[in-house]
């Protein structure tokens, strides 16, 4: 018997028909399997769906390949009857529910940011804590060609007062929400963490 433990088959006796498959499509370091047929168009009308997800994989893959880019939120809170409510927006290109986030402003603190952020997407003003209540990752996606791995500072943003006209009206949807319900809504996990740990 060689040295490395390996022997030839016996010839005489049947080999399991075994297939080892090497595909795999790994997302956040977890691979699995992926059918080979999955990688081609099965009519005219899955081809253009299929590049579509193979493109948002090369976008994800390369956004977490690099450091996550710096954005401030603000988690928007009032007391209603003794029992909390958290006011979430709708995305401008999915309409998906999220908080008012975006990019530091220049000269503004990480609070000042997440507040100004409130203002020109719900329209809402109060008292924001200096301290984040916690953060929450979630990929951008510019485009059909890049995508940006983003981590959010969030501040608690107690809500004073409700504009009826704000810069991105026309744009987002604002609704108030029972806590668990809003946690229920939000696509990021760590966000829905956030959202259900906070005490004002």
């Amino acid at each position: 018997m060689p040295r490395n433990g390996w022997k030839q088959p016996d010839p005489a006796k049947p080999q399991s028909k075994k297939t080892h498959f090497s595909c795999f499509f790994g997302v956040f370091g977890v691979p699995f399997w992926r059918p080979p047929f999955l990688y081609f168009p099965m009519s005219n009308n899955d081809g253009p769906r299929i590049r579509r997800r193979q493109r948002q994989h090369f976008q994800i893959m390369r956004a977490l390949s690099s450091a996550p880019k710096v954005q401030h939120g603000a988690l928007p809170w009032r007391y209603v009857d003794g029992t909390i409510e958290v006011m979430l927006v709708t995305s401008r290109d999915t309409g998906r529910w999220v908080i008012p986030k975006g990019w530091p402003h220049d000269g503004m603190s990480s609070a000042r940011s997440a507040a100004q952020e409130a203002f020109e997407e719900a329209g809402i003003t109060g008292a924001i804590t200096k301290k984040t209540i916690g953060r929450f990752h979630y990929l951008k996606f510019i485009g059909d060609s890049d995508a940006i791995d983003c981590i959010v500072h969030v501040h608690a943003l107690e809500v004073e007062e409700e504009l009826s006209s704000w810069p991105e009206k026309n744009q987002r949807t604002r609704r108030w929400f029972l806590r668990p319900e809003a946690a229920d809504l939000v696509d990021e996990p760590e966000l829905r963490d956030v959202i259900l740990n906070f005490t004002p």
